[in-house]
């Protein structure tokens, strides 16, 4: 058992607990001694030695324990929402420290959930502080844990934004004069903007801090902050959802807009155009880009920033979510020795984090492999990575033109995006280069028509192209709560899924679903799967390609010869209990067969 599971069980046993565990034959009285000797050479608590050493499992310590202290034990999972006036009855560092919870008071009764129903003095400390009587329940360190960083996560966003505000005193916000980098950040080189908690920074700085360090916390892709006539939102997009956060007072508007443009090295007296910009942050130690966006609204100015985290592109192929007949295409057009393969798909459906694992694979000593990127989202050790720069001339086209003069054997243009650019693709393909770019459309198919509007000759195309990637990202059921329930299988049928695909008992299919649960904040998923449409370029479909067929016939073919729609590939994933029906009509609701 890893060193990381030990340390979520805190249980405070006892020697005589332990001699009570051997006399009930629940561990050996060698594996006893065992753990004594640890604790006394290493230290630590004698519960989680016991657990490391696998001598016990942490549901039967917990179980152990609760008979013996006469205490019951709960899962905090199955308990209903606890209201923030229970939360604020405990302070947030007790909480954290003494690893408890208060989860339910009834008149003068307070309950708390604890890991160790050894610490009394804790609770006789919360007795005074409270002025009720403190009932205790016995519950997993690990769920408590979860459950204080669930409630007392907002509390602390509520709170740090209210200690701010008592900052700025009674009058309003803040000057701009006093928005401006710190000296830190003057000095740093590379303009990377260290996030920490400082009661010396400026209150608008804190704030801005407070929110980004929240969103990356919450591993959130996206930040919005909206303005409105008389309030200020902030809202971030988590495994593809907006989710509502605490956001500070409208009249902090303007501040935070200008305190991240400087940030971001853009114009904090310009209100009138759109701008964009970059920043660089350092938060616990590794470094996450944000990409700035600058919207005038009639409110005021709407601010988007994505964070682009480099840890979430470092993910294997087979971890993606191809079906096995889709990973074989892909694996052998990704291989092949010059031709094109396009990713398409809307802005954040995952077509990077699928580039990059494909680069990943490829890159070996011997091949030489070049990118034209905007933005360099992720630095590739032994890959030479270039970051466009319109300003300077330096295009993806104008790269790209370049790249032919310095030997690749493997090409990357981060997107096509005009006729020049996929010109130079496709010449790079006909001379012996194997290039992958990405392009916006709805499916596969419909890639093929699209060149064909901007103007490539159709003999061009099917002498270049190797395979189109089509590609969502579902969100997955929560592992933690994950549920089994049974639907009619008629339903089903009637939303396009195969009977022979379905396994009907009585009528009715087993489908999953999450009931929601602390972990995935009460919505039932938790992380996301690639969906892929992989319509491979072979001699029927060039046929159609030179007769300028349209995207219908072109994806007809495709069927034909086995390419798994979106469609198939979301039912597929809903059957195998890894994501729900309400997630695939979200998704592909379009290819609903009429």
């Amino acid at each position: 058992m890893s060193d990381a599971h030990v340390h979520t069980i805190s249980l405070g046993l006892s020697r005589r607990l332990g001699d009570l565990m051997v006399e009930s034959e629940t561990i050996s009285k060698q594996q006893l001694q065992e753990a004594l000797d640890i604790q006394r050479k290493e230290g630590g608590k004698l519960g989680a030695i016991l657990v490391g050493k696998d001598y016990i499992t942490e549901e039967k310590l917990l179980q152990f324990l609760s008979q013996q202290c006469g205490i019951s034990y709960v899962s905090l999972e199955k308990l209903g929402p606890i209201t923030d006036d229970i939360i604020k009855l405990v302070p947030e560092s007790i909480a954290r420290q003494h690893v408890l919870l208060p989860i339910r008071k009834a008149k003068d009764k307070l309950t708390i959930a604890v890991a160790d129903p050894l610490n009394v003095l804790v609770l006789d400390d919360l007795k005074l502080m409270t002025g009720l009587d403190v009932d205790i329940v016995l519950a997993a360190e690990s769920e408590i844990q979860a459950t204080v960083e669930k409630y007392y996560g907002t509390l602390t966003t509520q709170g740090a934004l209210e200690d701010i505000l008592k900052q700025t005193g009674q009058n309003g916000a803040e000057s701009i004069e006093n928005v401006e980098l710190t000296e830190e950040e003057k000095l740093a080189g590379d303009n990377i903007i260290t996030l920490k908690k400082s009661g010396e920074d400026a209150p608008i700085i804190q704030m801005v801090n407070v929110l980004l360090a929240n969103a990356i916390k919450a591993k959130a892709s996206d930040i919005h902050i909206e303005p409105f006539p008389k309030q200020l939102k902030v809202r971030y997009r988590i495994d593809g959802v907006l989710h509502e956060q605490p956001a500070p007072p409208k009249r902090f508007q303007n501040a935070l807009a200008s305190r991240i443009k400087i940030m971001a090295t853009l114009d904090i007296s310009e209100h009138r155009v759109p701008q964009d910009g970059r920043i660089k942050l350092k938060i616990d130690g590794r470094e996450i880009d944000l990409r700035v966006s600058i919207l005038p609204c009639a409110p005021g100015e709407k601010i988007v920033m994505r964070i682009l985290d480099s840890s979430g592109l470092r993910v294997k192929l087979e971890d993606l979510g191809f079906e096995p007949e889709a990973n074989a295409v892909f694996q052998k057009c990704m291989r092949a020795p010059y031709g094109i393969n396009l990713i398409t798909g809307p802005t954040g459906s995952g077509k990077s984090t699928t580039l990059y694992s494909a680069l990943s694979q490829l890159n070996h000593p011997d091949v030489n492999i070049m990118t034209v990127e905007d933005p360099v989202e992720y630095q590739l050790p032994g890959i030479n990575q270039v970051q466009v720069n319109a300003d300077v001339g330096l295009t993806f086209a104008a790269g790209l033109r370049s790249f032919l003069r310095q030997d690749p054997d493997i090409i990357m243009v981060g997107e096509i995006r005009d006729l020049e650019t996929i010109n130079i693709a496709i010449n790079a393909a006909l001379t012996g280069h194997l290039v992958f770019s990405t392009l916006h459309t709805n499916d596969a198919s419909g890639a093929i028509t699209r060149m064909g509007m901007m103007g490539i000759e159709p003999f061009l195309m099917s002498s270049a192209l190797l395979m189109v990637v089509a590609q969502r990202l579902t969100r997955s059921i929560c592992k933690d709560c994950r549920e089994i329930y049974e639907v009619d299988a008629a339903w089903l049928k009637a939303l396009g899924v195969p009977e022979q695909l379905m396994q009907v008992q009585n009528g009715k299919v087993p489908l999953a679903r999450g009931r929601g649960c602390e972990e995935c904040a009460k919505t039932g998923y938790r992380g996301r799967l690639g969906l892929y449409e992989i319509l491979e370029v072979n001699d029927a479909l060039r046929q159609l390609i030179l007769a300028k067929a349209n995207a219908n016939q072109i994806k007809e073919m495709g069927r034909k010869q086995g390419m798994l729609t979106l469609r198939d590939c979301a039912i597929r994933k809903v059957l195998g209990g890894l994501t729900t029906v309400e997630e695939m009509i979200r998704l592909t609701a379009s290819e609903v067969e009429k």
